[in-house]
């Protein structure tokens, strides 16, 4: 009988580590260094692929919502504070002990500021991503919190400037209200959450294109050994963060998500000249620390999928967490 079975370009994707997240997002980032005008010719092909984030960010999170289940909003939200919360914790700390050890110079160049607007702001989109792939409806659920730590509000608190900013209230109802349009849409209608689970993975793809297109192997050059020392940093904490996670979760609920986490922000390379126009005393650091910034929210932004699936295979293997006996059997008879 002749084989008709054709090689699907999705499924050889999902063979690679994050290759769903990777693929599209490498794909963003070539095309924006080759050639970054290619995709802002206008129209429909710029809406897509360069400036269609937030649509494509919060048409996710409908879907994703559509998925979750009411009876168990609680732990979406318990999930989000404790990933915030360790992500802060941790950034924070970081930064607080290279300036008491090094000062305002930092560590081979990295200073306390490019260390805590590194380690302490999440790539939301790519934690949505690595969320489909390796997480549940819960842990999706957890960015309407996770995303407070996007910008530079943190890193003023931190860095002891509460004062001049506040983490302003509508930009978390923004995150929440297309999650909980998805919620009473998938509870009411059962067929629409059918639909929805079955189209996240298409959108994943085509959210990472245009979080590719808005960075560059060009920040790569300009951070010097200070930017491979913040990249180094900042990847290796999503080992950091897996472990801690870890030990807020029940046994059966753990898995890789805590690594999803591991990442720079994108828009955390605005945050260095934000605080210089805050505070002038550190205009003289700010480009060194975007340059240095940059190159963290690229490198993470490919280690991150590679780390979160390499922990996964592991809680796999070792029958960890949602993996463990206890937990697939539970699974089953549901």
């Amino acid at each position: 009988m002749e084989n008709t079975q054709k090689t699907s370009i999705f499924a050889l994707m999902r063979k690679i580590p994050g290759g769903i997240i990777i693929v599209p997002l490498f794909i963003g980032v070539i095309i924006n260094t080759i050639a970054p005008n290619a995709l802002k010719i206008g129209g429909f092909t710029t809406g897509l692929f360069s400036s269609g984030t937030s649509c494509l960010l919060g048409l996710f999170l409908l879907l994703n919502g559509a998925s979750i289940n009411v009876r168990k909003i609680g732990m979406p939200f318990y999930k989000g504070f404790v990933l915030t919360a360790i992500k802060f914790i941790l950034g924070v700390a970081l930064g607080l002990l290279v300036s008491a050890l090094c000062g305002p110079a930092g560590l081979l160049g990295v200073t306390p500021m490019a260390i805590i607007a590194a380690i302490t702001n999440s790539a939301g989109g790519e934690y949505l991503a690595i969320a489909q792939q390796y997480g549940d409806d819960t842990d999706a659920g957890a960015i309407s919190i996770l995303s407070l730590n996007d910008g530079p509000f943190f890193t003023m608190i931190a860095m002891g400037a509460a004062g001049m900013a506040s983490i302003p209230f509508m930009t978390f109802v923004a995150t929440l209200v297309p999650l909980i349009v998805g919620i009473v849409w998938g509870n009411l209608d059962s067929e629409f959450r059918k639909h929805a689970s079955n189209a996240l993975p298409i959108v994943t793809f085509f959210m990472m294109i245009p979080i590719g297109a808005g960075m560059s192997l060009r920040g790569l050059v300009s951070g010097g050994i200070g930017g491979v020392v913040l990249a180094l940093i900042s990847a290796l904490s999503a080992f950091v963060f897996y472990a801690v996670y870890q030990i807020f979760l029940p046994k059966k609920k753990r898995n890789a998500m805590g690594a999803a986490i591991g990442t720079t922000a994108a828009n955390a390379t605005a945050v260095p000249s934000y605080m210089a126009e805050v505070d002038a005393s550190f205009a003289p650091v700010a480009s060194a620390a975007t340059a240095q910034v940059t190159i963290a929210a690229i490198v993470t932004a490919f280690t991150c999928p590679l780390i979160t699936a390499m922990l996964d295979k592991r809680m796999r293997r070792l029958k960890k967490g949602i993996y463990s006996d206890e937990a697939v059997a539970a699974q089953a008879e549901k």
